[in-house]
């Protein structure tokens, strides 16, 4: 699911275990002649169903948190084939007992399966949820690219100076991004950008009654292609089943979700607000801020404290401003009343695309996101 950067390490050896995950073993005869070949063929082909070994061979960690563990891994197959594969294996440390455990992977599962069929470009690929030894595997898509919150860090700018030509530095510096007062800023383009491909991936959990629950920075990653994925629905539920198990990010969640609510579309679109806040204005956004008495007085003065961080000629667009007020307004009824116009609406992302457009302002975005995106490790 996450790419190969500084933060993934190599597995240790203590931690590996055994080199493989193996599903569903089945000796598989070798060196048939073309008639038992035929025969095999026949039978395959006539069943209802078919069962084959599926391993998995563990390459490195590339995240982890109170709820998984997340490794790269090759899928091996016949032939030497492998193919990329990211396994988000699920600890059963933070839940009561082992019916918690399994009603809440019950869960994912329902969700996932779901989400594996809507097939949007900006959601992550699910492919399957396997059970090993009782702990559960989800195997996604791996993608090839790093998530926002490394490529906002001030170290990865240094990086990208040292492995580029002067002109090439400059070039970046005018069309995706600059060095802000605490972290990177990206260029108003550039995040708009961001933001209508993640808009276009929560409107297709949307639609089908799915809550992401959990935007935040790491869990929106940019292709090395230079497009953006919506990662981890390990807090998103079906609206029709309630919020089963919460899980809050205080920094990102919208003022309902910290007075107790449960999360809705509404308040997906306050978090990647809260997110477009940040890759604008440079900073963490409400970095500083203990409890959720002081996040909240925070999000109810989010307009009066934009003008605080912003910089001048964001303040100064109109259309820009609409379009964060319509994401993260204190009062859900005052929000964009849906993904789509959010983007869609007269002061959504589209429109500010449109008047970068035809101010001549506009440019090739994933083009200059590739270009950033090949010299990051």
């Amino acid at each position: 699911m996450m790419s190969t950067n500084p933060t993934t390490r190599k597995l240790p050896a203590k931690l590996l275990g055994p080199k493989s995950l193996a599903v569903s073993p089945i000796k598989s005869p070798a060196n048939k002649g073309r008639d038992e070949l035929a025969t095999a063929f026949n039978e395959l082909t006539s069943v209802p169903t078919v069962q084959w070994s599926v391993t998995y061979r563990l390459q490195r960690v590339l995240g982890s948190g109170g709820q998984s563990v997340v490794y790269l891994a090759d899928r091996l197959g016949s032939d030497d084939m492998t193919v990329p594969v990211a396994l988000k294996v699920f600890s059963p440390k933070h839940y009561e007992d082992a019916g918690e455990y399994q009603l809440d992977m019950a869960r994912i599962a329902r969700v996932t399966a779901h989400v594996a069929l809507i097939q949007q470009d900006h959601l992550l690929d699910v492919h399957n949820l396997v059970d090993c030894n009782g702990i559960r595997v989800l195997v996604m898509e791996w993608v090839d690219g790093f998530d926002l919150l490394h490529l906002l860090n001030p170290s990865t700018l240094e990086q990208t100076r040292d492995r580029v030509r002067d002109e090439k530095w400059s070039y970046l510096n005018q069309v995706v991004f600059s060095l802000g007062p605490a972290r990177v800023r990206l260029m108003p383009g550039i995040a708009n950008s961001i933001v209508r491909e993640c808009l276009a991936a929560l409107a297709a959990l949307h639609r089908e009654g799915i809550v992401h629950a959990d935007i935040k920075p790491s869990n929106i990653m940019l292709k090395r292609t230079g497009n953006a994925k919506l990662i981890d629905l390990g807090a998103a539920f079906k609206i029709s089943e309630g919020e089963i198990m919460k899980t809050v990010t205080p920094r990102y969640a919208a003022p309902e979700v910290l007075r107790g609510a449960p999360s809705t579309p509404a308040s997906d679109l306050a978090s990647l607000g809260y997110v477009l806040i940040e890759m604008l204005a440079g900073v963490q956004l409400f970095a500083g801020l203990d409890g959720y008495a002081a996040l909240l007085r925070a999000k109810e003065r989010i307009m009066h404290y934009l003008y605080e961080i912003l910089p001048r000629e964001i303040v100064a667009s109109e259309l820009l401003i609409d379009l964060i007020r319509g994401l993260v307004a204190p009062n859900p009824d005052e929000r964009f009343p849906s993904a789509e116009a959010a983007d869609l609406f007269d002061s959504g992302a589209a429109s500010f695309s449109r008047q970068l457009v035809t101010g001549n302002l506009a440019s090739e975005y994933e083009s200059d996101l590739r270009a950033w995106l090949s010299v990051v490790d």
